[in-house]
């Protein structure tokens, strides 16, 4: 009877301190302004089965970006670290002489790194299978994908900027226009990381004296389509402090921006070609010219989650739901494909709700324990080197390269963030201080939620002072 009583009062004692948050967590939510019940956090270490620290770990929260690590967990499992996307191009016309007595065409497969390097890659290959002038037309089929799938509403009014962009079975450098500004000796410069020369940009941007600060509050910008591209008017004051700064909008639809590449590197080749551009699927009786596969995906998911790529996530829920359930691929499948795999893991997340796979949405849902439980599966699966090197490395690279680079968690762990307006989260990999590897999940949904970042650093120091 005593060794029962016993018992319970350690099982309760152990209950106790799961569901007590460390004194410094405590205390930074309480600077920024943000209640407890507003947060869910769960630490488990991946050798235990029970949690380190659990509170209102079953919540059902907004995940933001951290959801990504959801989808290419999945993505690693079911398609392998080696699966590469291809991207196919036909004739249905002679060659004679060099030239294309017809259209080309070109077959998306949802590629979500398909970048003008790899464009000029694939046209080169086209020349250098005989083809030289095109007399026809250049057609894309884009059929791999649901044609909905690019019929959705803007995540928020920032409408031109990349992170808004909608995927294509054929997605050319995300559709993504990186405008570089820099102050010069003269004034203030604006130019086109890859130069499209269908976009005309007009600076009126004036240099301003001071700190750098929130240098993008500073100016505007308004896009004008035309008949023969768009016009980028800038507006505002620049910095000199500010050094070099990158602004991603998409300027162009996919269709568009993959059309105006091909015309600049087909010429850029020396090749020749007059025709328009028709969004079909592909003709009977083609001729296959090549294929051209991706990097593996093993490569991919780290620019997913390493940058937060929101784009390249929603393509490879896409991926699975091709794959998986067949084409052409729509959200819902996809998000049908992760529940099924979740369910075979053992994993019954009954709160999981999955729009786009990428965390860009004010629906998506998943409780910290259960993206904790997860990862603590991800950890013991055979994709575990490359689901943990996708991540990026505290103080070092990627999302959280500014932070904790004092600490002596610096290089320690491996974490994912997520941020949208009210949500801000962290998830992923900390080693304590005796190489022990713990699982960390923070989710904050609060409209002060952008203001938790000391308090989740400050269970990442906890967490890897763990004995």
């Amino acid at each position: 009877m005593k060794k029962l009583f016993v018992f319970l009062v350690l099982t309760l004692v152990g209950f106790q301190a799961q569901a007590e948050l460390p004194a410094t967590v405590v205390t930074a939510l309480k600077k920024a302004g943000i209640p407890q019940q507003n947060v869910a956090i769960y630490v488990q270490a991946v050798e235990s089965n029970d949690a380190t620290l659990s509170h209102n770990a079953d919540k059902s929260m907004n995940p933001a970006s951290v959801m990504k690590l959801v989808t290419t967990n999945a993505a690693l499992d079911l398609l392998t670290p080696a699966y590469r996307w291809k991207t196919e191009v036909y004739r249905d016309g002679e060659v004679v002489n060099g030239v294309l007595m017809g259209n080309l065409i070109i077959k998306g497969y949802g590629d979500p790194s398909f970048k003008a390097q790899d464009f000029w890659r694939m046209l080169m290959s086209v020349q250098q299978a005989g083809i030289k002038e095109i007399k026809g037309d250049l057609i894309i089929d884009k059929s791999y994908f649901a044609k909905d799938v690019a019929n959705k509403k803007a995540f928020d009014d920032e409408t031109w900027r990349a992170y808004n962009a909608e995927p294509s079975a054929f997605l050319v450098n995300g559709r993504n226009t990186s405008f570089k500004f820099i102050a010069t000796d003269t004034g203030m410069s604006i130019n086109q990381e890859f130069e499209l020369n269908d976009i005309q940009v007009v600076n009126n941007m004036q240099l301003a004296q001071g700190a750098c600060g929130d240098w993008r509050s500073r100016f505007g910008y308004e896009i004008k389509p035309n008949a023969s591209g768009a016009i980028v008017i800038f507006s505002g004051t620049f910095s000199p402090d500010c050094g070099e700064r990158y602004l991603e909008l998409s300027v162009f639809d996919d269709e568009k921006y993959a059309f105006y590449t091909f015309k600049k590197l087909w010429r850029e080749l020396g090749g020749s070609f007059t025709g328009q551009l028709k969004i079909q699927e592909i003709p009977s009786a083609v001729v296959k010219v090549l294929e051209q596969l991706s990097d593996p995906l093993a490569y991919v998911v780290r620019d997913i989650n390493k940058w937060s790529n929101n784009i390249m996530a929603r393509q490879l829920l896409l991926t699975l739901a091709a794959e998986r359930t067949g084409t052409p691929a729509n959200e819902q499948n996809g998000a049908t494909v992760i529940n099924t795999w979740l369910s075979d893991k053992g994993l019954r997340l009954d709160e999981l709700v999955i729009e786009n796979g990428s965390g860009l949405s004010r629906i998506e849902r998943i409780s910290a324990e259960h993206l904790g439980k997860m990862l603590v599966s991800a950890h013991n699966s055979p994709v575990m080197p490359e689901f943990i090197a996708s991540l990026p490395i505290l103080a070092l690279d990627g999302t959280v390269k500014k932070r904790l680079n004092e600490s002596a968690s610096n290089g320690r762990a491996h974490l994912k963030t997520g941020s949208i307006d009210g949500v801000s989260s962290i998830a992923g990999y900390v080693l304590d201080a005796n190489n022990h590897r713990h699982v960390l999940v923070m989710l904050v949904n609060h409209p002060k939620a952008s203001a938790s970042r000391n308090a989740q650093d400050s269970l990442i120091e906890w967490v890897h002072q763990q004995p």
